[in-house]
């Protein structure tokens, strides 16, 4: 399992559109991939589960990504947060 911290930087947080860019992203992948955000975590592959996680602009998740490509879907989920997820 790995894992890291990344800053939610678009402007609208995970609403609709960059949530369903999330998930789609982290659906390439054959890992189950996760984050947690406070006190509660999400199915990043799950756009209910991204949206009901409630993360607005400046919160800090964490993504965790186990099975056998997490290195590479991490490092493309925190690529994409970090590119503003489409905004």
């Amino acid at each position: 399992m790995v894992s890291e911290k990344v800053r939610v930087n678009n402007p609208s947080g995970l609403h609709l559109r960059p949530a369903g860019i999330l998930c789609k992203e982290a659906m390439k992948y054959k890992s189950l991939i996760t984050f947690q955000y406070g006190q509660g975590s999400a199915n990043a592959k799950s756009v209910l589960s991204v949206l009901g996680a409630c993360v607005k602009c400046g919160d800090e998740i964490t993504i965790f990504c186990e099975g056998e490509d997490e290195t590479e879907a991490l490092r493309n989920l925190v690529t994409v947060i970090n590119n503003g997820l489409g905004e």
